[in-house]
């Protein structure tokens, strides 16, 4: 089994903090959006992975050796490939047509999920889908009554079907895939100026390949700040749920009260202090006389004399004051 993960964006509805790294690289309870991506599939897959690959744009070594750690996580090997122009999604997958064979899952790095299965791994194609309320911002797939996928609309004005897709897929043979990308290329066949990955999977199905839905427990979105701190506070829950320890051995509390769940990480400092429910606390981060609730604080970050909730505070910030609601990059200062 393989894991495909195309990442070439920065995601500018996440600035300030996708200034320095790319998104999928920011933490949720501890690990970046892409490493708990990874290794949620890695455990629904029911099979060993033996390749990650990331298609990424240029964002230098130093993100690119995080990522082959991810894939070295679950015991791959990983693999980097470039998109420099945003072509569309079918164009993304195909940057790594090199690793595209055999049975892989690929999945865009911005999404996370709650499941309870393991991958039916003889099934040709499974795409992954959750009811929503509001199919219109998605694309969404319609069923037969063999619960097999018949059609594929995006973004529907009118209600056609309220099962999204998550950008989850699985195909038990990516040669077929690759093939199938490659001819909307060499055909320029487009909607809405790019290449999309469901032009292919309509092929496929007229082919006779058959599709059928995977379903999940819940699907997390990390779309922006407000998504991604409510990503974090269900993703705590999550773990919570599965007794994993959150608290790093070598985290220091002076005369404070932490609310679970709550991750803290190597060499936190908590002093005067009230933490909790819901915050992530990144490595040599320091707490001091405030109050934080429902919000990422990244490594060696200083929350001091502040009331915080519902907040994204970078790595290498300050906050000293009274300010709530922020969404505060790397290495700035804000005092209120």
């Amino acid at each position: 089994m393989k894991i495909i993960v195309p990442m070439a964006g920065m995601g500018k509805r996440m600035r300030p903090h996708t200034l320095t790294v790319p998104k999928p690289l920011i933490p949720i309870a501890g690990k970046p959006i892409v490493q708990r991506l990874v290794e949620d599939i890695a455990k629904v897959c029911g099979e060993q992975v033996e390749e990650v690959a990331f298609i990424v744009g240029r964002f230098g070594e130093t993100v690119e050796k995080s990522l082959l750690k991810i894939a070295e996580s679950v015991g791959a090997k990983g693999s980097i490939y470039y998109q420099d122009e945003p072509l569309g999604t079918a164009h993304a997958i195909l940057c790594a047509k090199e690793s595209l064979s055999g049975p892989l899952v690929v999945a865009f790095a911005d999404t996370l999920f709650k499941a309870d299965f393991t991958l039916d791994s003889s099934a040709a194609g499974t795409i992954w889908v959750q009811r929503v309320d509001d199919p219109k911002p998605f694309g969404v797939v319609k069923l037969n009554e063999q619960g097999e996928i018949t059609d594929f609309v995006e973004k529907p004005q009118e209600f056609v079907s309220d099962l999204a897709i998550i950008g989850i897929y699985y195909f038990q043979d990516g040669a077929y895939l690759r093939d199938e990308l490659q001819y909307l290329l060499d055909h320029d066949i487009k909607d809405k100026g790019e290449y999309q990955l469901t032009n292919a999977l309509e092929n496929m199905k007229n082919k006779g390949t058959t599709f059928v839905p995977g379903r999940v427990t819940e699907w997390l979105d990390c779309g922006n700040k407000d998504a991604t701190v409510f990503t974090n506070q269900r993703y705590l829950e999550y773990l919570q749920e599965r007794s994993e320890h959150l608290v790093a051995e070598s985290a220091k509390l002076v005369n404070s009260v932490v609310i679970p769940p709550v991750y803290i990480g190597e060499n936190v400092t908590i002093t005067d202090s009230v933490v909790g429910p819901h915050v992530s606390l990144g490595d040599n981060s320091t707490i001091r006389s405030s109050v934080v609730s429902n919000s990422i604080v990244q490594q060696s970050a200083s929350v001091l004399h502040a009331n915080v909730a519902n907040s994204m505070i970078g790595n290498f910030a300050t906050v000293t004051g009274t300010p709530d609601d922020l969404s505060l990059g790397d290495y700035n200062t804000l005092r209120v």
